[in-house]
């Protein structure tokens, strides 16, 4: 399993380092290394623009909660880290991908723009939100009860950064909260905590590989079972990370969610209980914890890629790794379903289960979702019979 795991790994870093991303590989070699930049503009529709969006029923179709076209608005800058010779062109840019419409208020986009002056292409993740002003602050006029804002973050390449977008939307309402915290004379933190996007939202996965090396087949195994995990002993930021690269890893979303919520319960109620991972030395110590050869298999694929250190890459092997489970649980969903008139498939799924790596947990998935299925049921009883019999190795 290994060397396709690799080939896809290989496979990986050259698209997030393509030529469409980043030039030719002798212009890559003489890019600087990866930096993070952000920009927030105050975002101002005309008044003719604003009427339009009042006036609109609320329908799906409608244009409330686009951006006006043409010269229907203005940016100004609020705050960048970004040098000044480079964010007049990223304004450009960002007018430019505003004036087409189909922007949606705290829906971001991910798009690769160039920057003449450092001569290479980086990935943009930009986003229209609106702010709702503190009621001392608010007028009559409806129009300006409202402020807007397009908030632009800069960093690895528009592949990498379409990783992240779910993310990033997210962290825009925590921008939301810090600026609604200032406006109530709370401390400033709106500038830290955008210049920060990259090491919150890119990083963490980053820090868990390389935080637990060899042990993070625990915590894939943990992902995939969806067994409970407890962090003890341990700093905000680091069971932060952890639970991050746990939500990013598990199947949720990717499954039935009756599916996922009898599988908690199930995992929960089991007698190993939670996993319990003790940070109170510099190595931390996993207990009760799990694992099997398809989680140990993508674990040294994370350690294959840490020798890279792309933090983008680290995301796209962790996507790799749900792909590849969900595949596996249709495939034995599908010979389960032809055991059930067939006796040869039903050795093909014994064999399947016993040569994938993860038939611990395949089967524990596809038990609980064929419960209610009578004929299913008894193919998978018998196949954990089968299985208890097996040797663990097997697995």
């Amino acid at each position: 399993m290994l060397p396709s795991l690799q080939e896809s790994l290989d496979g990986d870093e050259k698209e997030l380092e393509s030529s469409e991303e980043g030039g030719s590989a002798e212009e890559r070699r003489l890019e600087p290394p990866p930096s993070s930049y952000y920009c927030l503009y105050n975002y101002r529709g005309s008044r003719l623009a604003q009427q339009r969006a009042d006036s609109d029923d609320g329908s799906p179709s409608g244009t409330n909660a686009e951006t006006p076209s043409g010269d229907d608005f203005s940016l100004s800058l609020a705050d960048t880290n970004l040098p000044s010779e480079l964010e007049p062109e990223l304004c450009s840019f960002i007018a430019k991908r505003l004036s087409k419409g189909a922007v949606f208020e705290g829906l971001g986009n991910v798009a690769s723009v160039e920057l003449r002056a450092p001569g290479y292409r980086v990935g943009c993740y930009y986003c229209l939100f609106q702010q709702e002003k503190l009621l001392s602050q608010t007028t009559t006029d409806s129009e300006h009860n409202c402020s807007e804002y397009v908030v632009c973050f800069l960093g690895g390449s528009e592949k990498g950064l379409e990783l992240f977008r779910l993310e990033l939307d997210k962290y825009i309402q925590g921008l939301k909260n810090n600026m609604n915290c200032e406006e109530r004379g709370g401390e400033n933190h709106v500038q830290s905590y955008l210049s920060s996007w990259f090491e919150d939202v890119v990083c963490p996965i980053q820090r868990v590989v390389h935080l637990f090396q060899e042990q993070l087949t625990f915590l894939l195994h943990a992902a995939l079972s969806y067994t409970p995990v407890e962090v003890k002993e341990s700093d905000e930021k680091t069971k932060r990370d952890i639970h991050r690269f746990l939500s990013v890893a598990s199947l949720q979303g990717l499954i039935h969610e009756g599916t996922m919520t009898s599988l908690c319960m199930a995992m929960t109620e089991e007698q190993h209980k939670s996993v319990i991972i003790d940070c109170s030395s510099s190595q931390p110590q996993f207990h009760n914890a799990g694992s099997n050869r398809f989680c140990e298999d993508w674990m040294q694929a994370f350690l294959n890629g840490a020798e890279g250190g792309n933090p983008f890459l680290f995301r796209q092997v962790l996507e790799n790794f749900k792909l590849k489970a969900i595949q596996d649980t249709n495939n034995l969903k599908r010979f389960i379903r032809q055991a059930e008139m067939n006796h040869y498939a039903l050795f093909k799924c014994y064999m399947f289960l016993k040569n994938c790596g993860s038939g611990d947990i395949l089967l524990k998935i596809v038990k609980v979702e064929h419960e209610e299925m009578p004929e299913a049921k008894s193919v998978v009883a018998v196949l954990e019979e089968f299985m208890k019999e097996a040797p663990t190795q097997s697995f």
